[in-house]
């Protein structure tokens, strides 16, 4: 297998708006609710802004020049968490490449990323059970922790 990661730019707004868009049709097909309004268009403008500005960062996995893989992370602080934090906001590998390890090798580089920010962690919400427990137990045999609660929203 011959993967390779690449900090995206606001040049790869096509590879990540289609990911982030499959990634949330997963997610509302497999739990019959409708959680995002989400448009491709416009989700490739909005990562291309937020890239550019630097709010926002992605790293993408290529399998022979294929992209297959997103990590998405903001920052953000917490005096809980001890200081800055790295927000995984999406993540997603292409569904016939799971369980081969690129989700482990993507979760590294989402940890080097942050480190190199200064982070001191990451935290991520998982799509909504049990429909979603593999993800669950994947973050988990990755050295994530189950910290409770639920991410919730309200619409302004």
């Amino acid at each position: 297998m011959n993967i390779y990661f690449k900090q995206a730019t606001a040049n790869h707004a096509e590879i990540i708006g289609a990911m982030v868009v499959e990634l949330t049709r997963e997610i509302c097909n497999l739990t019959h609710t409708q959680h995002f309004a989400i448009d491709l268009q416009e989700t490739i403008q909005q990562s291309a802004v937020l890239i550019e500005d630097g709010h926002y960062s992605a790293v993408v996995g290529f399998l022979d020049g294929e992209a297959i893989a997103l990590a998405t992370m903001s920052q953000t602080y917490a005096l809980y968490a001890g200081g800055k934090v790295a927000q995984v906001q999406e993540f997603y590998v292409a569904p016939e490449y799971r369980t081969t390890g690129i989700g482990s090798l993507l979760l590294e580089q989402v940890k080097e990323q942050a480190r190199l920010r200064g982070c001191v962690c990451i935290e991520l919400c998982t799509p909504p059970l049990p429909a979603f427990e593999r993800s669950v137990t994947f973050y988990q045999k990755n050295g994530l922790k189950l910290v409770g609660g639920r991410k919730m929203r309200l619409e302004l």
